[in-house]
């Protein structure tokens, strides 16, 4: 890995810091009884200092929409202030800012009168989106959304995150309207960075995973995995090679929609954690069953996920075909256990390693995340941290996989 690979941690506001004005601060109860969750809003300058100790040269994080725009014409200044104060702490320390727009969470004006599905999303996202780039200074890596898929499965296919839509039409729409906005916003920050001499790096983070048939001698669990695989890890790909999206649900026709996002890539965000079994069942939504198992022998984690190293190997290989350079925005695990974390961290990192060696133009990586955090889904006992976190007292205390990513980087620095 040469001088300048980018060492970091990964990190979400919300995550982190909550939000009264969110979506997500009304969809589950633990937000109701932890509405600060790790105090991350006041205690950010004690969490940047772990950034030090852990030696890393870069921090992806987000900034949190509805703490900017808690009214649908109101702007905070002294939120967008926070974010450029972080900005500043991490330049002032030689640490590259690596800032996500969009994040998972919106203002509740926005998803009650403007959900994705709506095309008047796209000009009330990009209002917000150019108040940032545009008061943010010092920033040259941008990520305009985290993981649209999975915003959009769990948004409007399982409707388990907000707006809580099941409706494959609408998540269609949708789709295409968050596409729509990369676009422009790739051309508006490029816009602001020419008058600043920056030149940007824009992307999204794409969550992908290893995806396989649960059973290899069946037809329709191979055909299955090999749709699934196409929809939730290729299909975007493609669509910023061609400028078209090809949607294709098990058994239901596919759409061909024009997006206006070909060539806007200046590198590619990865987020990768596991393999995914997949299996033809009648009685489920689309007749699909996904199921982790631990064949490589490497466990589960706390979240029931399989670790399998060589499937980031996999979607890096395939990632390249997009000739940009590719970064590990996200790759963690959840564990209660250091040592098993370290054997995480370790192993993706040789994968890493790995494919640097047979020519993959690969220049960071990530580990999700900094201090243990709020989980969606899975609240606040999915310890992804590399600091665990005491939600009773918030404080922050290492683990031994903290000092083990501080002696990765020195080694290989």
């Amino acid at each position: 890995m040469n001088k300048g690979f980018l060492w970091g941690v990964a990190t979400s506001a919300f995550q982190l810091e909550g939000s009264p004005h969110a979506d997500w601060a009304s969809w589950d109860t633990i937000l109701t009884e932890r509405p600060n969750v790790t105090s991350h809003y006041t205690l950010y300058k004690e969490d940047l200092n772990l950034l030090k100790d852990l030696g890393v040269n870069s921090y992806r994080f987000s900034v949190e929409w509805s703490r900017i725009q808690p009214r649908e014409n109101v702007w905070d200044d002294a939120s967008l202030a926070h974010y450029q104060e972080i900005v500043d702490i991490l330049l002032q320390n030689n640490i590259e800012p690596m800032v996500t727009i969009h994040h998972f969470t919106h203002p509740l004006w926005f998803i009650k009168k403007y959900p994705w599905h709506e095309d008047s999303s796209i000009e009330k996202f990009m209002r917000f989106a150019e108040k940032v780039v545009a008061t943010l200074k010092g920033v040259r890596y941008w990520i305009t959304f985290n993981e649209p898929y999975v915003l959009l499965l769990g948004g409007y296919l399982e409707g388990c995150m907000p707006p809580g839509i099941r409706d494959s039409s609408l998540a269609v729409r949708a789709l295409q309207n968050i596409l729509v906005c990369h676009g422009k916003a790739y051309d508006m920050i490029h816009a602001h960075a020419a008058n600043y001499g920056i030149t940007p790096m824009v992307s999204v983070a794409h969550n992908m995973a290893a995806l396989a048939p649960w059973k290899r001698y069946s037809p329709l669990d191979r055909l299955l995995a090999k749709i699934v695989k196409y929809f939730y890890n290729h299909s975007l790909l493609d669509a910023f090679l061609t400028g078209y999206l090809r949607v294709k649900f098990p058994f239901k026709n596919e759409i061909r929609i024009q997006v206006p996002i070909q060539n806007k890539l200046d590198f590619f965000g990865v987020n990768y954690y596991t393999r995914v079994h997949i299996r033809f069942n009648p009685f489920k939504k689309m007749c699909l069953e996904l199921r982790h198992m631990d064949i490589d022998g490497y466990g589960l984690t706390d979240m029931g996920w399989e670790v399998h190293p060589r499937g980031l190997e996999k979607v890096l290989r395939y990632a390249s075909k997009l000739k940009v350079p590719l970064i590990i925005t996200e790759n963690g695990i959840a564990t209660h256990d250091g040592q098993t974390k370290i054997k995480y961290m370790s192993r993706h990192v040789e994968a890493v390693e790995k494919s640097i060696r047979d020519g993959i133009d690969v220049r960071g990586y990530f580990y999700w995340t900094l201090i243990d955090n709020y989980e969606w889904l899975q609240g606040l006992d999915a310890r992804f941290g590399l600091y665990r976190v005491d939600f009773d007292t918030m404080e922050r205390k290492p683990t031994n996989a903290a000092a083990y990513y501080a002696y990765i980087i020195k080694s290989r620095s």
